[in-house]
């Protein structure tokens, strides 16, 4: 999944395609366990024909799994670019997460499993997780937010930023939650965009043993009036931390949460009421408010957790994601939630104190179905698969893939070292702005591909087309488009229908781009290359990174890798490679130059990389996207822009001197 960065600009020129043959020329398969296929959730091929034949009928039946305070009208309004889905429907999306779990005597069962990066654990159940919205969403009406008042979340991995959630949804206050390792600046811009009334927020969280403030960004951004719409800021003690509370704007969550009544009445909600703000980054300096509505983005969300997660009544689910990201949205939160499945919350990151901290999580809660992204699983095989070893990981019957296309060597490593070799990978895309899964495999019934999202999902109607709108043959390359609307699209921008429609529906006028490139192999099956932004015109040749990226993680001694296209005199464009070598691999020049050759054998002398620079980190964003953008500016010799939102902003300075140093000494 691009998550979140659609441009609506691709960078390929008019009649050029990828050359992706590495790629998209996969030839090992893995079928569904027989075991696996006949408990599937979908063990029905005709699911795909059911839903081609009648899109409305397909979806007016995963609608129908819904509570409804007032049934819909009309399943689908389509007038591209505008969708209206469920319309004349009333419904709420807390009451159909926690309410009617709790009336149909499942209360007792375990919502999520909680566990801090200190160690600190919490269990709660359905009925402990209403009561504990309830009172939020009073205290969130005692604090004057009402109906159709945005409210702004800025919080670490606690069970609270999940029951703020759900109360915004409960009361009818559409939320916008910021991901707490951005920067005061990005908050703002998006607390003002977003008119926020409210903001609830935390101390700090935790963050490699240490405490990580998240006061005082709110305060810096909130400075001399800066947001104006902000009345209250809603605060929990998490780490103990010295802040300051501003009188009669800061309220601390303990003080006024827990002592409300439990009770609080669901607003019924129009199937077209905004759910949520997300924001997301663009081809401009201001960011996308993508829109999310009510009952489209639950119907979406729900019925891909279902399938594509094989979700059984007893099964541990833990996506390993952030709330703050649309993963944690639809796969924390509001997707499993509805479907009243146990899940996992973990605050901290996956090798603090150690890098078996994720196998100890699934051996203790005996997690079954594990979601989380490429970036992830390519640190673990750098750290190696001993830590796994140590774990009893026989619980895990079910695999997850998002956030960027997976190499397929990374694939082969999660298969056999986590998955023990037993279980079905689910590689999946989808973006921000889809809301929901939108191609990936049937685990019961979808023969899968290392590296390839393989088919688009029930109902989801993808091509692959070229410059000019075209589909192209199977086997060649081009734009990944989606002809037909989906219950979990984006409705807008928000406050900005004119830039919706040019960034999403211009290029291919009533088709939606959603800035990526594709393959569609010679099974139909999609091999997705990542943004088209992403892609190098060298000596005329269209090369992806992502390509570059895999052929460079399929060496045995490489752990990570990350390609970029640089300016060259003689080519237009050349890649730039950084790689992160495994444990016991030493650099040297000389091993750079057998990496430019094992390139040269995987794609083809084209697509050697110029350089190769080794390094022990590449620049990440706290949800684990490597940053392209700043290894651009090292590569190119240019100022580096903003790192505030780096996990580690001392890894670009490293590369960046060490770089230079290499100049210096050729």
């Amino acid at each position: 999944m691009a998550e979140g960065q659609a441009t609506g600009r691709g960078a390929m020129a008019p009649g050029t395609e990828y050359t992706i043959e590495a790629l998209a020329s996969e030839e090992r398969t893995f079928p569904p366990p027989p075991g696996f296929a006949a408990q599937a959730v979908a063990n029905d091929r005709g699911i795909y024909a059911r839903a081609e034949a009648d899109l409305e009928g397909f979806w007016a039946e995963e609608a129908a799994r819904l509570d409804w305070f007032t049934p819909w009208d009309r399943v689908l309004d389509w007038n591209p670019p505008d969708a209206r889905w469920f319309d004349g429907g009333e419904l709420n999306v807390s009451y159909n997460c926690l309410d009617r779990h709790v009336a149909a005597g499942r209360g007792d069962k375990v919502a999520f499993y909680w566990e801090g990066e200190p160690g600190d654990q919490r269990v709660t159940t359905y009925a402990q997780l209403l009561d504990d919205v309830g009172r939020c969403a009073n205290a969130l009406k005692a604090l004057g937010v009402r109906r159709g008042d945005r409210v702004a979340i800025y919080m670490p991995m606690i069970p609270e930023m999940a029951v703020a959630m759900l109360a915004c949804a409960r009361i009818g206050a559409p939320h916008t939650v910021v991901f707490g390792g951005f920067s005061a600046e990005a908050l703002r811009d998006r607390i003002n965009d977003a008119e926020a009334k409210l903001v609830v927020t935390a101390d700090g969280g935790y963050r490699r043993g240490k405490p990580s403030g998240l006061k005082a960004p709110v305060d810096a951004a909130l400075a001399d009036g800066a947001c104006p719409s902000v009345e209250k800021v809603l605060v929990v003690r998490r780490t103990g931390q010295d802040v300051t509370m501003a009188d009669g704007r800061d309220v601390w969550w303990h003080d006024l949460v827990p002592g409300q009544d439990a009770a609080c009445e669901p607003e019924r909600m129009a199937s077209e009421d905004l759910l949520y703000l997300l924001y997301t980054s663009g081809t401009t300096a201001k960011p996308k408010g993508i829109v999310h509505t009510t009952a489209g983005y639950l119907v979406g969300v729900s019925a891909t957790h279902r399938y594509v997660f094989d979700i059984k009544d007893d099964d541990v689910y833990w996506c390993a994601a952030d709330l703050g990201w649309v993963t944690g949205h639809s796969y924390i939160l509001y997707g499993p939630l509805a479907n009243g499945s146990t899940g996992v919350m973990y605050e901290g990151t996956p090798d603090h104190p150690a890098p078996n901290r994720w196998w100890d999580i699934v051996e203790r809660y005996k997690v079954s179905v594990l979601y989380t992204a490429p970036t992830a699983i390519r640190a673990h095989m750098k750290w190696g698969p001993q830590h796994a070893a140590k774990h009893d990981l026989s619980s895990l019957r079910l695999l997850g893939s998002v956030g960027e296309p997976i190499n397929p060597e990374a694939w082969i490593w999660y298969h056999r070292h986590i998955g023990g070799e037993r279980c079905p990978i689910v590689d999946t895309w989808w973006q921000t702005e889809t809301g929901a899964i939108m191609i990936s495999p049937l685990p019961g019934l979808t023969t899968t591909k290392p590296g390839s999202a393989t088919v688009p999902f029930p109902g989801v109607d993808a091509d692959v087309v070229d410059a000019d709108g075209h589909s192209v043959p199977k086997g060649q390359g081009g734009y990944l488009v989606l002809r037909k609307p989906w219950p979990s699209m984006l409705r807008g921008i928000y406050g900005d229908p004119e830039r919706f429609r040019e960034t999403y529906w211009s290029r291919y006028p009533g088709l939606y781009f959603p800035g990526d490139g594709a393959k569609r192999d010679e099974d139909g099956y999609f091999w997705l290359m990542g943004r088209v932004d992403d892609v190098m015109n060298v000596s005329g040749h269209r090369l992806s990174t992502t390509e570059i990226e895999s052929a460079l993680v399929s060496h045995d001694a490489v752990a990570e890798a990350a390609v970029v296209g640089v300016a060259d005199p003689l080519t237009g464009e050349a890649p730039a490679a950084f790689v992160i070598l495994k444990l016991g691999a030493e650099p040297s020049p000389g091993f750079g130059e057998h990496l430019r050759q094992h390139v040269a054998a995987k794609i083809g002398p084209i697509a050697k990389p110029k350089t190769v620079m080794f390094t022990p980190d590449l620049p990440k964003t706290r949800s684990g996207k490597i940053m392209r953008r700043l290894l651009r500016d090292i590569a190119a010799g240019r100022a580096l822009g903003d790192t505030t939102t780096l996990a580690d902003a001392t890894v670009v300075e490293q590369i960046r001197d060490a770089s230079a140093a290499g100049k210096d000494e050729e």
